[in-house]
């Protein structure tokens, strides 16, 4: 395998590419959208991410030599057009909705504008990308919203693949989650790592007191402790007696967790150790983390429910021609029209309605060149614009790039979670929290 991703993609990016070189379609100047018509079931808003990422691999999108020499063996598209691919460059405009943000269906996330060459190409890399991110993303925001401000870290690269864990790592950041157990998140994009011992040391070990002794021993009394490999009540009872009543944490990774939290806090205590804290692991979801509010717990560990969305792997996003140039230059709106699958065409433009309180009420998306005059607003009412460009040119804004763009984003996110209404915040099913309508 080559550095190259270019060849993940679908065959039909490029037979498209091919006939449209040949017919003389392919030069049109193209507006294409990336939206949701709808968000995962019970779910009331989604959150943005993938977008940092996109931008970098949209600039690094090449067809290598090795790439190139495959597709002529295997005769995908025609001569001529290898010769085109071997040269592609990205060298459109891309507006969006910056990383972090909240959306909704119809939201116009992302719009890319360049030749239909171009901008098709794109289709599978924006997808898989924005798709798989903001599903992680918004899984994630929901746990947080419940932890109540108790920290949460991502585990669960064991439960995804190899290029995906670090992907979500990233993704449960932005959305406010405060580690990942993932080594190479950690490097490549800045996310603090965690992780001390599974149950895997304890059992290499003669007994339960010489593994905790061997931690202690390495990494001081402050470590965190995994008490459950055996009798959770003599686990608790060894850790404080080897690491002393300064013991950082004890870690839970099984049993019925409001039971045995409270009585590990009632243990913990009576011998000293008051500022032990208690994290808990074992399969959790947005759901039994709800279900702990009430508990001593101090932090959460969320590995496969994270990972995979809490249900929903993907966000359901789709990648249209909205628009396209005529041989005029006047641009000419299109979309696709089946029964459950229409979309809206033309250039669009969107903003948030907020009110005096700076709670949303209404996503507007503005087809043409808007947002239009205010007076049609209730006083005190405002418009927050949601779209930002991207790229200019085929090249990045690099405020959106690398470490800095992750914390941007996740600082965005935080800042956005204050104006969602509080029903938001449900878990129960129900709607979008507020309507998106178009004018």
């Amino acid at each position: 395998m080559t550095g190259s991703a270019a060849l993940f993609t679908d065959r039909y990016e490029l037979t498209m590419v091919d006939a449209a070189l040949l017919d003389g379609t392919a030069h049109r100047e193209s507006l294409f959208e990336a939206f949701a018509r709808r968000l995962p079931d019970g779910r009331r808003y989604g959150v943005v991410a993938g977008t940092g990422r996109l931008l970098e691999l949209i600039e690094r999108f090449r067809f290598e030599d090795a790439e190139l020499e495959w597709l002529r063996e295997h005769e995908v598209v025609r001569p001529a057009t290898l010769d085109w691919l071997a040269d592609y460059r990205f060298t459109g405009d891309v507006w969006g909705y910056r990383e972090g943000e909240a959306y909704f269906p119809g939201s116009p996330l992302l719009t890319i504008q360049a030749s239909f060459a171009e901008a098709v190409m794109l289709e599978t890399l924006v997808l898989s990308t924005l798709n798989y991110d903001s599903s992680v993303a918004s899984a994630a925001a929901r746990m947080v919203s419940v932890a109540l401000g108790r920290p949460l870290a991502e585990m669960g690269s064991r439960r995804t693949n190899e290029r995906s864990a670090v992907a979500a790592a990233r993704a449960a950041y932005i959305a406010g989650f405060d580690a990942t157990s993932n080594l190479e998140a950690g490097r490549t994009w800045g996310i603090p790592t965690m992780g001390t011992a599974a149950h895997a040391f304890t059992l290499l070990h003669d007994t339960e007191e010489q593994a905790f002794r061997a931690q202690v021993d390495a990494f001081g009394p402050s470590t965190t402790l995994l008490v459950d490999t055996y009798d959770i009540a003599r686990g608790v009872e060894l850790a404080v007696a080897v690491a002393g009543p300064e013991l950082g944490a004890v870690r839970i990774d099984s049993g019925d967790l409001p039971t045995v939290v409270a009585a590990v806090r009632e243990q913990l205590d009576s011998l000293g150790a008051v500022n032990t804290k208690i994290t808990v692991t074992s399969d959790l979801d947005e759901f039994t983390i709800a279900g702990l509010s009430g508990a001593p717990v101090d932090s959460y560990g969320v590995g496969t429910s994270v990972v995979t969305g809490s249900g929903f792997p993907a966000a359901g996003m789709v990648y249209k021609l909205v628009a396209r140039r005529d041989d005029a230059g006047e641009w000419i709106p299109v979309a696709k029209a089946s029964s459950q699958k229409a979309s809206v065409g033309g250039r669009k433009n969107a903003a948030r309605r907020l009110d005096s309180t700076r709670t949303a009420r209404e996503e507007l998306v503005f087809v043409g060149d808007g947002p239009a005059g205010e007076a049609e607003f209730e006083a005190g009412d405002e418009l927050r614009p949601l779209m930002v460009q991207l790229m200019d040119g085929g090249a990045a804004d690099a405020a959106h790039l690398g470490r800095a763009g992750t914390e941007a984003a996740r600082a965005h996110r935080a800042t956005v979670m204050q104006e969602l209404p509080i029903e938001a915040f449900r878990l129960g099913r129900g709607e979008a929290v507020i309507p998106t309508n178009y004018r």
